[in-house]
């Protein structure tokens, strides 16, 4: 396995960095949080048109770059750093991935262009009010109508589920239960029996959505009953980059409070010469470094389709879960009583970091799929 980037790699980092940079400051997330769509359709689309970025790891032949998720996770570090308000990780990462996973290579061909292209925003429904990340918490039903299927239940914390023009929905055959009769379809943004609406919730740079089906028609992506494998599957890929999208942000705020102590000035001296503020700071260092590690080796097994990848992601998803969070609390603590002002831009992180601790599932529940998937 490979732990270090070619020089092709490092330049499309640094070029992705200077770009957000300029595109995502703390005044436009600020600005762009407080907006009922969390996001605006003509950054989106610059964002795309320069960069290319929602098809990186689409292959060639259906209009994306044809990179790996290697490419893809070093693009979802530097969002995390920048904390990017855009539809990417549920359109990219979650919508394209399903379809590439479950579709049919016609499918494919005419679903994925649009997304590398930037035109088509989408994501992924597959939560429900009870909570559960995996698939044996699907509870919407598909019955065969004349015109394909209609969609009949509830999904909940589905991210950019309000504002999405295609929707990736796991439902199954009424009375099935675990991964017997459960299928993926794909249903417009605007059909006729979807209702849609924003939840409170504790990120406001991640908004989330409920979707209401109500005899909804919706067409078949893939096989019937086979949406079980290609979604788990999904979920575990999208793991493997969420772990990476958290290490930016845990590597910007521990930046953030170095550069802090160094300022501070407290006895005639910088806070940073003192020894209990260098403990925290390598402790930061340490927990920071191993989390890259661990996102690091679950992008390449990810690229690589490694038959590990369900443990390794897993654990990654835990550890950076870990790093990220308690990275956001010492930050705050180092900013003493500014760090939790609304002025202070330490909160946007922390709530992120929060919000991604629990966001397809919590470091316990991956603990135990690390557990479940070595056979212990």
């Amino acid at each position: 396995m490979q732990f270090s980037f070619t020089s092709e790699q490092e330049e499309f980092r640094s070029v992705l960095r200077r770009f957000l940079q300029e595109k995502s400051p703390t005044s436009v997330v600020r600005r762009l949080m407080e907006t009922d769509a969390g996001w605006e359709r003509g950054g989106w689309v610059e964002l795309n048109q320069q960069l290319g970025l929602t098809g990186v790891h689409i292959p060639e032949e259906f209009g994306g770059q044809g990179f790996g998720f290697v490419e893809l996770c070093i693009v979802l570090e530097e969002m995390g750093r920048a904390l990017l308000c855009a539809p990417y990780f549920s359109t990219t990462v979650l919508a394209a991935t399903a379809i590439m996973n479950a579709g049919t290579e016609a499918q494919q061909q005419v679903l994925l262009p649009p997304i590398a292209l930037g035109e088509t925003v989408a994501t992924l429904a597959f939560t429900e009010p009870n909570g559960r990340w995996d698939v044996s918490g699907v509870e919407t039903t598909a019955s065969p109508s004349v015109g394909g299927f209609r969609l009949d239940g509830v999904k909940s914390f589905v991210l950019d589920g309000h504002t999405a023009d295609l929707i990736v929905v796991a439902a199954r055959a009424p009375g099935s239960s675990g991964e017997d009769g459960l299928s993926l379809f794909t249903v417009p943004g605007e059909a006729t029996g979807l209702s849609r609406r924003t939840l409170k919730v504790l990120d406001p740079t991640r908004k989330l959505a409920r979707l209401d089906f109500s005899g909804v028609e919706a067409t078949l992506l893939g096989e019937l009953g086979g949406g079980a494998a290609p979604l788990g599957k999904t979920l575990i890929q999208a793991a493997a980059c969420l772990a990476s999208e958290m290490v930016g942000g845990a590597e910007r705020l521990r930046l953030s409070a170095l550069d802090y102590a160094n300022q501070r000035m407290q006895f005639g001296r910088p806070i940073a010469s003192f020894q209990s503020m260098k403990h925290k700071q390598a402790d930061m260092l340490v927990d920071v470094e191993l989390a890259r590690s661990a996102a690091y080796a679950a992008a390449q097994a990810a690229a690589e389709d490694d038959p590990e990848l369900p443990a390794i992601a897993a654990l990654a998803k835990a550890c950076v879960s870990d790093a990220y969070l308690q990275t956001a609390i010492h930050t705050i603590q180092i900013h003493g009583g500014i760090g939790f002002t609304w002025d202070n831009d330490t909160h946007l992180w922390f709530k992120r970091a929060k919000s991604s601790e629990v966001f397809l599932g919590d470091p316990a529940w991956h603990r135990e799929r690390m557990l479940q998937a070595w056979g212990v």
